[in-house]
């Protein structure tokens, strides 16, 4: 059974996106900018770091569609 949008954490978005490809770009506050290109376009992603708490939902779903990247590849 995936988790889909539940329980994920800053280091575990920020692992899947640099297995992707992403790399920091750089940091506002304690918001995390990572870049990459997926299928031939630039992509920019916030993942706020503020916590070891997991994300609420909407904003794991806002940095998920920031990423480009399908949706599987995030159990959803």
């Amino acid at each position: 059974m995936t988790r889909g949008v539940f329980g994920w954490t800053y280091r575990e978005v920020v692992d899947v996106l640099k297995e992707k490809g992403f790399s920091l770009n750089h940091t506002k506050g304690s918001h995390h900018f990572y870049v990459g290109t997926v299928e031939g376009k630039l992509h920019q992603v916030c993942v706020p770091k503020h916590s070891n708490k997991a994300f609420k939902p909407r904003t794991f779903k806002s940095m998920v569609t920031q990423s480009g990247l399908p949706r599987d590849i995030w159990g959803l």
